[in-house]
């Protein structure tokens, strides 16, 4: 990532930075933490108004219920668009040979197992 991108991030927002005596940015771990989590969403074309807004949340200690069912209800819209994304892709996936489809069904098999994993930390 670059210098540019890290001083657009921080200008608009996205991350928090202190300041040095000679007035050089210094980023926390906790910022650090943030780019990781802006680049994994970025990875996934939400726009930069809706990755601020999610970090909001996962920084925020006291959510209203009304915010917590509206971000359960992106998420789960996410869920239905990204299942519809895959059922589109099973034509593709039939044209593939074995080596590729397996590789790939592989890979989705880790992220169910992982998503589920995730789902049921958080019901339980």
């Amino acid at each position: 990532m670059s210098k540019r991108t890290i001083d657009y991030y921080t200008s608009i927002g996205l991350l928090k930075a202190d300041r040095s005596k000679s007035n050089y940015r210094i980023y926390s771990d906790e910022a650090l933490d943030d780019l990781k989590f802006i680049e994994e969403c970025k990875c996934l074309h939400f726009p930069l108004d809706e990755i601020k807004r999610k970090l909001e949340m996962r920084k925020a200690k006291n959510l209203q219920e009304s915010e917590v069912e509206k971000h359960v209800s992106a998420v789960t819209q996410q869920m239905r668009q990204l299942h519809s994304d895959l059922f589109d892709l099973i034509p593709i996936l039939e044209k593939l040979d074995e080596d590729q489809k397996e590789k790939l069904t592989s890979n989705l098999s880790l992220l169910r197992t992982v998503l589920m994993e995730s789902l049921l930390s958080v019901t339980t």
